[in-house]
């Protein structure tokens, strides 16, 4: 890294510098005051007033590596490991996706359900749980409830177990695919499933950045724009054998598929269907109960 010194002020400018092509503004402040923070326990405020001391060789070869990656465009959260979601800190690399923020908003959209309906001590599935973030946050906030996590893939549920194992929350993690579960499932009854499946169209991908599209898994991410509500359509049908009476589904869902969603879940007779916009006021949450 070809800084005047080691010091903090120098390091930083010389990351802003070479980073600002491929970054905006708020995006690439927001890394750097991550990155800072996890190597160097460094507040925001810390890069102004302790911008004079001076940083070890060690230190800046990381940054220097660190600089490299982000040069690719890999995700901050891959590059450093971990993430914060629900206030809780997660391992994260490429065997699963990244938890977004809104994610956060129908984790606690469910709480707040869960804790209307009286279910508190209920038990939940989350389908196609990833890093097993939306489980995980819902047995912190719901200490009493029963949590499952399902994934298709190995290498996810094993982050997930991982996950649990730091966090020490007690979750069980089955491997199955929702598309052919009916066989495994037949006797679990579920006070409330939830799932944030793939939705995101191929014909949308021109509309995603490169470091999603490059570095997360596109099982998790991609469905055909045929069939763009596949997961949808087969989780409702398993829903309406696999719930308890005046149980809830809960769905994270693809803004532009809002109205089709409806009315596909109209069509299999669940009611009260609620759409829910996110902080950005795009339709992000769905729930609803079976007829």
């Amino acid at each position: 890294m070809k800084v005047p010194d080691n010091k903090v002020k120098s390091v930083l400018q010389n990351l802003r510098s070479e980073l600002s092509d491929t970054y905006d503004g708020g995006e690439l402040r927001s890394i750097l005051n991550w990155a800072f923070l996890h190597k160097m326990g460094f507040s925001a405020t810390d890069l102004v007033t302790r911008a004079e001391e001076r940083l070890s060789e060690s230190e800046i070869v990381w940054f220097i590596q660190l600089k490299k990656a982000l040069k690719q465009q890999q995700p901050i959260q891959y590059i450093l490991g971990e993430t914060e979601f629900c206030g809780l800190t997660f391992k994260s690399d490429k065997r699963a996706l990244i938890p977004r923020p809104e994610t956060e908003e129908l984790v606690g959209w469910i709480v707040e359900r869960t804790q209307q309906m009286g279910r508190q001590n209920g038990s939940i599935l989350d389908i196609g749980t990833g890093s097993g973030c939306i489980a995980l946050a819902l047995k912190q906030l719901l200490p009493q409830a029963q949590l499952t996590g399902m994934d298709i893939s190995k290498e996810a549920l094993a982050l997930a177990s991982e996950n649990g194992v730091q966090l020490n929350l007690d979750v069980h993690w089955l491997e199955q695919d929702i598309l052919a579960t009916e066989a495994e499932q037949d006797n679990m009854i579920y006070d409330i499933i939830v799932s944030n499946p793939p939705y995101v169209r191929h014909s949308e991908r021109a509309l995603m950045s490169a470091n999603v599209l490059e570095f997360e898994p596109h099982q998790a991410l991609f469905v055909y724009d045929d069939d763009a509500l596949l997961y949808y359509r087969e989780i409702a049908h398993f829903a309406k054998k696999h719930l308890s009476a005046n149980g809830a589904l809960f769905f994270e869902i693809n803004e532009a598929l809002g109205k089709e969603l409806v009315d596909l879940l109209t069509a299999l007779n669940f009611k009260n269907i609620e759409l829910k916009k996110d902080i950005y006021q795009k339709d992000r949450m769905l729930c609803c109960i079976p007829g």
